[in-house]
């Protein structure tokens, strides 16, 4: 489908057409909701939401078509859409990250302070020898973590859609091709972030869509592709890193069978039960299979990362083959979670690959 002039990179000085806007993006299968005129926020919830505060899963107004609750009333449904717009057109429009499966790095440019050094790029120290003149904002922190990892600059990726705000800032928007679902974070946190004035915008969130115009300028498409690109290995492996993945709950009988044998008996196998690198594998393999006992909120898809994160320094230093630790780890996930093959596999490879950047040498047990 082709996308409404507004959204294109054709700068032109026409006033964007916003119901449009909503529209296209709605064909694309991203859920879309009202931005209040003028603002990248969403419109007041209706007066009966106002005066009883309850949350947007308990809310009716979303099943009859309201946009209470902003991104959670997101829709595709054109008829809604139609309705919302009609009542004010000069509605700006949202996008649902998490239902339209979408990763957004979310670049800022912001004047201000520079942090210290260890909150440049969280978890990642930079050394003094490092020369950080001149850097100031989100692009410069981004181009130094690709640099880092030997990677190209989401901000120079033409081949998905980059979006110039009307700060001066950018937004790469990128599909969860592997189905992560990852979560937001922003670069100003003191805990989860990518990098300073790097935001994430993903499950838990909202985007501004481009051809959407505040009182501020107009959310513009740049030069090159018009739709999100799969989110970079590299990147989806600093979103593992960083904490950025969402464990999901799973549908599971009440009464939980025990932990199968053969979980544990691949680590025997592998030396579990003694010291060293041997009891770190037996240690975070059994938390992960531990989480078999409990069918939601175990932390499991955090844990599953931590684990193979630890593993992949342990393949790094040499403590235990590549093939060994995925297939290690993959039957811990199976033994927790027997239904998500896909989403454990992705987040092994991930958390492999991320630790595999810092060996695990750990020195040999002594008789």
């Amino acid at each position: 489908m082709t996308a409404p002039q507004a959204v294109g990179s054709d700068r032109t000085s026409r006033q964007p057409d916003m119901p449009a806007v909503a529209r296209w993006c709605a064909a694309q299968g991203w859920p879309v909701h009202p931005l209040a005129p003028g603002r990248k926020t969403p419109p007041a919830n209706c007066q009966a939401c106002q005066e009883s505060p309850h949350s947007p899963a308990e809310c009716p107004c979303t099943r009859v078509g309201r946009w209470c609750h902003g991104f959670h009333a997101a829709t595709v449904d054109q008829d809604v859409i139609n309705a919302w717009w009609t009542v004010n057109p000069d509605f700006g429009t949202g996008v649902a990250c998490g239902p339209a499966g979408l990763v957004v790095i979310d670049i800022d440019s912001h004047p201000g302070d520079v942090p210290a050094r260890d909150r440049l790029l969280p978890g990642i120290p930079i050394h003094e020898h490092v020369n950080l003149d001149g850097l100031e904002n989100g692009y410069h922190t981004l181009a130094l973590l690709a640099a880092l990892r030997s990677s190209p600059d989401p901000a120079q990726d033409t081949s998905t859609l980059r979006i110039r705000t009307p700060s001066g800032g950018m937004h790469v928007w990128y599909r969860d091709d592997a189905d992560l679902r990852f979560t937001c974070s922003t670069g100003s946190s003191t805990g989860r972030a990518l990098a300073w004035q790097v935001d994430v915008r993903a499950h838990g969130g909202y985007i501004v869509a481009p051809g959407t115009t505040t009182s501020a300028g107009t959310y513009t498409a740049l030069p090159g592709a018009w739709m999100p690109a799969p989110l970079p290995r590299w990147l989806s492996e600093e979103l593992v890193r960083t904490g950025h993945l969402k464990d999901r709950p799973e549908t599971r009988p009440t009464a939980q069978p025990p932990v199968p044998d053969r979980a544990r008996q691949a680590v025997v196998a592998a030396g579990g039960g003694k010291r060293g690198a041997e009891r770190i594998l037996d240690t975070v393999l059994q938390d992960v299979t531990d989480c078999a006992t409990t069918p939601e909120g175990a932390g499991f898809t955090g844990k599953l990362n931590r684990a193979a994160y630890t593993v992949g320094g342990l393949v790094s230093a040499g403590h235990l083959t590549h093939g060994d630790a995925e297939q290690l780890l993959l039957d811990a996930a199976r033994t927790a979670r027997p239904t998500q093959d896909r989403h454990s596999s992705a987040v092994i490879r991930s958390g492999l690959a991320a630790g595999a950047r810092q060996p695990l040498h750990i020195g040999k047990a002594r008789g």
